[in-house]
């Protein structure tokens, strides 16, 4: 029997579990619906990880791509929202290693602010820099689960799931970088 698409607005009504049903089966409205759905929350996510905003649109687009390739392999449709931050902390780890190699992240950084006072730049300014050192001096581990917790704002088990490690094993990898994030910025202030 041929499935007849409903039309667009009864798509963006439709939970996340029926849409990723019908994207896993082919379906490119519902994948798009969950694209506009999420993709704000995963640009956002990806500007805070990334150190421009080109980059970040990058990362978003290669997480898309992923996500439309890998959505029949998503089990449970109403945990898309997490699945597709997931993939987009892993895209932007992957594209800072890429960049890594090429550049150092501190020259990287870029103010964000809405027309911030010359004093408040430079005090931002001097901030990211300091915890962007701060950073590359915490193993990567530590690092991943750091940046997908302040930046990426996911719980515990969301990290553990997307490193496939404990939840036990990111509180104490969380720890570990918050004492040393905490030492190494003491300098900056």
């Amino acid at each position: 029997m041929k499935r007849i698409n409903p039309p667009a607005s009864r798509l963006a009504d439709a939970p996340d579990a029926v849409l990723v049903e019908r994207a896993s089966d082919g379906d490119v409205a519902a994948f798009e619906t969950l694209a506009r759905r999420h993709g704000p929350l995963m640009r956002a996510y990806s500007r805070r990880l990334m150190s421009s905003p080109a980059e970040a649109d990058d990362v978003v687009q290669e997480s898309l791509i992923t996500a439309w390739k890998e959505i029949g392999n998503l089990r449970d449709g109403t945990a898309v929202k997490a699945w597709l931050m997931r993939i987009v902390g892993h895209r932007a780890v992957d594209a800072g290693r890429r960049r890594k190699l090429h550049s150092n992240i501190a020259d990287q950084l870029e103010l964000i602010d809405k027309a911030p006072s010359p004093e408040q730049s430079a005090v931002a300014g001097s901030a990211r820099q300091a915890l962007s050192r701060a950073l590359d001096k915490l193993p990567e581990k530590q690092r991943r689960c750091w940046i997908l917790r302040e930046y990426g704002g996911q719980s515990y088990e969301e990290i553990a799931q997307t490193l496939g490690i404990s939840s036990t094993s990111v509180r104490g990898r969380l720890a570990r970088a918050r004492t040393t994030l905490i030492s190494e910025m003491e300098d900056w202030r």
